[in-house]
């Protein structure tokens, strides 16, 4: 995938990068951008504007919102005290700083629906493995104020759509739904009195949650408990009919759009705050291994609620940003080549005039849109070569005394070798011609 650290020699202690937060080097970085690019495209086509949440928010915004009970909560976030002793916590997720900043700014108050998306990073203390990380980083999109099924299905073919534009062949979504109101106590009764003869063949983790929360164990990827899981009851038959139909109106819509799905009555996800429609998408390729879930998300009604709003429907989801970076071909995040000029400055007589010049002529060309490399250390003229064919430069400008006194510089295409004075106020519009001619606008 490229975002880890590229190696080196082990340090100690605090100059080595903390396992599961790695660093994303300049040569990689170009996936990224174009991933988050063509995420941030897709969503404003969608209608969707860009909010960006701080990183730490007080904990009980996550212990309040996302639930005690949820690994996420009880096990997984970094919680620390500020100087003024208030727990404040490392954004474990996306949705809950949303809801937030819905409400503090009183968005409910302009009217219609609000249509959000955000990109950036996420911090849980799981034990590091492919595709799970402490920092991690998401893309997510979340609408409030519309509570029907409609945006359900768009949201859904959203995520996937994007999905599988980058490459991303064997995506697979699942839909469920969990219903409404007392719908999920109600299943959760129904889990524990399934579960309860069983608990000794369960996780400890499952044994554990058989009171605590019951629809965590169908999250379970324990063999144990995945063995005791097609027993289990299955939340559809708990649905009323108002949820119902919601549930089939989404699927009739995800069929109008041609977005592949099957309904998978196991599907919970991890996170206490949601209610009816909840989806997942997966890779089935095998390349992310046990963390197949590239994201998902759902309709989570009740929380603006819970977090002292008006009643308000909400929907939304996120998808994990390494994950999909490890399952997308390489080539369909390949960063367009931009193609780009080098300056050097032969040191003749007088080295301290000809290096600012360049740096001028380095400064012209950056103005005018144009990439430039210079390597401001002006060793002699083939190891400042050398640099140019490192970088991938089309061509370069060699700027010494004697072109300096005949108002000229020397332009030399690096591909064919061909090298040609110009004049010093034509060189924006002769290096624009050369990069054209070499199939690249400037910048």
């Amino acid at each position: 995938m490229g975002n880890e650290s590229s190696g080196g020699t082990k340090g100690q202690r605090g100059v080595e990068s903390v396992p599961g937060m790695n660093d994303v080097l300049p040569k990689d970085v170009g996936r990224w951008r174009a991933l988050e690019e063509r995420f941030r495209a897709q969503c404003e086509r969608y209608g969707f504007g860009e909010i960006r949440t701080p990183m730490c928010e007080y904990t009980e915004l996550f212990a309040r919102g996302i639930g005690e009970e949820t690994d996420v909560v009880a096990k997984e976030m970094y919680t620390f005290e500020d100087r003024g002793g208030r727990s404040l916590t490392l954004r474990p997720e996306g949705t809950a700083s949303a809801v937030r900043a819905y409400l503090e700014h009183r968005i409910s108050n302009l009217g219609g629906v609000a249509r959000w998306y955000y990109v950036g990073p996420m911090f849980r203390g799981e034990r590091p493995a492919k595709g799970r990380y402490r920092q991690f980083h998401q893309v997510g999109a979340e609408v409030y104020g519309d509570g029907g099924p409609m945006v359900d299905a768009e949201l859904v073919d959203l995520a996937y759509s994007f999905v599988t534009s980058l490459g991303i062949s064997q995506a697979k979504v699942r839909v469920n739904s969990l219903g409404s109101g007392d719908t999920k106590r109600r299943y959760a009764d129904a889990l524990r009195e399934y579960y309860k003869p069983l608990a000794e063949k369960l996780s400890p983790d499952s044994q554990r949650r058989i009171e605590t929360n019951p629809l965590r164990i169908l999250d379970s990827k324990a063999r144990e408990d995945v063995a005791l899981r097609a027993g289990a009851p299955k939340l559809m038959e708990l649905l009323g009919d108002e949820d119902r139909r919601h549930f089939d109106r989404v699927c009739s819509a995800l069929d109008a759009l041609g977005t592949p799905y099957e309904v998978d009555a196991t599907i919970i996800r991890g996170l206490d705050y949601y209610s009816r429609t909840i989806f997942e998408i997966t890779d089935t390729s095998g390349t992310l291994g046990a963390q197949d879930a590239l994201g998902g998300g759902g309709r989570y009604d009740g929380l603006i609620e819970q977090l002292g709003g008006k009643s308000t429907p909400a929907v939304g989801f996120a998808l994990g940003v390494e994950r999909l970076l490890i399952a997308a071909p390489e080539s369909s995040l390949a960063a367009p080549a931009v193609k780009s000029c080098a300056v050097f400055a032969v040191d003749r007589d007088e080295p301290e005039r000809v290096q600012s010049a360049a740096l001028a002529i380095a400064k012209e060309l950056r103005s005018a849109g144009i990439v430039v490399h210079i390597d401001t250390r002006f060793g002699k003229l083939d190891r400042q070569f050398q640099h140019a064919e490192r970088v991938g430069a089309s061509c370069a400008i060699v700027v010494g005394k004697q072109e300096l006194d005949n108002g000229r510089v020397e332009l030399r295409e690096l591909d064919t070798r061909r090298q040609n004075a110009v004049p010093r106020d034509a060189i924006v519009a002769k290096v624009t011609e050369v990069l054209a001619k070499s199939g690249s606008a400037p910048g």
